[in-house]
């Protein structure tokens, strides 16, 4: 277990940028863990001006206990540490949720993100050693994201383009044809907040259509 932390943690040293964050860091963070989901939300840019605690999406619901534990003390949790099992049940009743766990992404003080871990049902629920990790694991992260943060913009495709790297992200998995309801799932947010974010992402691109986004995108980065 510790070797694979260390795999994690130099796996972070190596990131360029956020876009590589979950191709680089998913399946190991989800073996180290042994978890059959897991997944990294980043708040997007204008929203971490204002942090309003309901609305941020963690775990599997907003507003439940576990992501507002996180949220009010920037301190990882899972659902155990506050819940007996069948009140977890009462907020997610999902199988493949049955044992939860969140970290904080934090930079400058402010939570920017969370690091979502869920184990499905039969498998064993999270205790104080998967919590020590996780608690590990984010720090590493929030150093890493602090420095990123910092950095001049190099890319003259960001430059140019007028998304958030959470829109982007959206914008990836619409150019793959999944539905709303599948890249909320896979991004751990509500079907409703991808189609609010495509709104966002039409008025931004001047477009009205899924596959007119995709084409304008490609645009901007063979420019």
């Amino acid at each position: 277990m510790t070797n694979s932390l260390h795999a994690v943690f130099h796996a972070i040293a190596n990131i360029r940028n956020e876009q590589e964050l979950r191709l680089t860091l998913m399946d190991k963070i989800s073996e180290h863990f042994g978890v059959q989901n897991s997944g990294i939300y980043l708040l997007d840019e204008h929203l971490t001006a204002e942090i309003d605690v309901p609305g941020i999406p963690a775990v599997c619901l907003e507003n439940n206990p576990v992501g507002r534990y996180v949220v009010e003390r920037h301190a990882p949790a899972h659902e155990q540490l506050l819940l007996s099992p069948a009140d977890w049940k009462h907020f997610c009743s999902r199988h493949d949720h049955e044992h939860v766990m969140t970290g904080p992404i934090v930079c400058d003080g402010r939570l920017i993100g969370t690091l979502n871990l869920a184990r499905d049902k039969g498998n064993p629920a999270f205790n104080g050693n998967d919590l020590a990790d996780l608690s590990a694991l984010c720090i590493h992260l929030s150093a890493k994201m602090a420095t990123l943060r910092t950095k001049p913009k190099i890319f003259d495709s960001l430059l140019a383009n007028p998304l958030t790297v959470r829109e982007l992200e959206i914008a990836e998995l619409v150019a793959q044809g999944l539905t709303n309801a599948e890249i909320g799932e896979k991004l751990w947010i509500t079907q409703n907040s991808v189609k609010q974010a495509l709104k966002r992402m039409f008025r931004k691109l001047k477009v009205s259509a899924r596959a007119e986004m995709v084409a304008k995108l490609q645009d901007i980065e063979a420019s």
